[in-house]
């Protein structure tokens, strides 16, 4: 049986033995890729932590290192409130330092951390980013705050429900300073109908460099269902406005959540690569084409978008759909946009990373 779909306020429940339904012989095995973009946590319902996902990046493919992204994982249970996400931070830094050592494979897993601080303190941010700098050294590569918003109760994908208009906070743009000040970036989980308030700061900041997570948010539930080409023209149209803007990334990936409007989780069969690249294709060439690979980068958005995908036919689907890429594009989507924007190639036990051929493409500014 297909796993059962919950409300869009949660996330799809992962079931092991579905997603074994599905195996396929992995695509360009010796292609390097840098997971950019995965979580980590224990909660009662799910955990996700080092050995699911090195389980998980063993699935064939050549995963070299990982990039953790904010979660709300292991805060600290008491203290200020404001620092008690350096609990997940401390928490995250300890599986890299495991990981680091090779004990454990090849697999640098959380080379580099997203972590969380609320920007809307302004610049009172100041003293949390040095924290989170003091704790995870190198590693700690920036911020994300929950941002992804829409009035309909049917768009939902954040576990915890972020009040509206945090981008648009009188004091965020300020925060956010800081993080341009310490060469930090800063990660926007936005939907499509936010992307105006992503371009309005990115275009206030020029010296920070934004990273748009999941393909900028394409909606296709609550009022967007059954309304995929409008949908897409008012998305395509907002995301150009980004790319015409040096300092914003895009993340490719993020499209296996109920949001989107797919609906693989409920079949009979989990999707292969090649019915996901199909599903996908619009949307990520036409980030490919906007952005130029210099400017995107391929991530897994695990354990979110194991509900309805496999780690190893998710990765096929991304080959397939840089399939006509050259060599120097295909380097920088899967790796070297990661290695550049976020620096990994600094992280203790990670020289080897700025190793990796990365030839010069099209867009490789951020």
């Amino acid at each position: 049986m297909p796993p059962i779909a919950l409300t869009p306020s949660r996330q799809i429940p992962v079931q092991d033995d579905w997603l074994a339904q599905r195996e396929e012989e992995i695509l360009l095995p010796a292609l390097p890729i840098v997971d950019p973009h995965h979580h980590l946590w224990d909660r009662e319902d799910e955990r996700y932590l080092l050995d699911d996902l090195l389980r998980d990046a063993g699935a064939g493919h050549d995963i070299r290192a990982t990039v953790f992204v904010q979660c709300g994982a292991m805060y600290r249970p008491d203290g200020p409130e404001a620092l008690r996400p350096l609990g997940e931070t401390e928490f995250v830094t300890g599986i890299a330092a495991m990981a680091a050592t090779g004990r454990y494979g090849a697999v640098r897993a959380c080379a580099g951390i997203v972590g969380f601080a609320d920007l809307t303190l302004g610049s009172g941010v100041a003293p949390l980013l040095d924290a989170h700098q003091a704790i995870a050294g190198a590693r700690f590569r920036g911020v994300r705050n929950r941002t992804a918003w829409h009035p309909s109760p049917a768009v939902r994908s954040n576990l915890v429900t972020p009040p509206p208009g945090p981008l648009e906070h009188p004091r965020f743009a300020e925060g956010a300073r800081e993080l341009a000040r310490r060469g930090l970036v800063l990660d926007v989980w936005a939907y499509q109908t936010q992307l105006p308030h992503v371009a309005a700061l990115a275009r206030a900041l020029p010296g920070l460099t934004v990273i748009v997570n999941h393909c900028g948010g394409p909606l296709g539930v609550g009022p967007f269902a059954g309304r995929r080409a409008e949908g897409f023209a008012a998305w395509r149209r907002e995301v150009l406005a980004l790319a015409a803007l040096p300092n914003v990334v895009m993340k490719l990936g993020g499209l296996a959540m109920e949001v989107g409007g797919h609906d693989f989780h409920t079949r009979p069969l989990p999707p292969g690569s090649a019915e996901l690249e199909a599903a996908w294709r619009p949307v990520i060439h036409t980030l490919i084409e906007a952005f130029g690979a210099g400017r995107c980068m391929f991530e897994s958005n695990f354990p979110v978008d194991k509900g309805m995908v496999g780690y190893g036919v998710l990765w096929n689907a991304f080959k397939r759909l840089a399939t006509g890429a050259s060599d120097g594009e295909r380097a920088a989507l899967f790796a070297g946009t990661a290695i550049r924007t976020y620096r990994l190639d600094q992280a203790p036990g990670c020289a080897a990373l700025g190793a990796l051929p990365e030839p010069s493409v099209r867009g490789a500014t951020a």
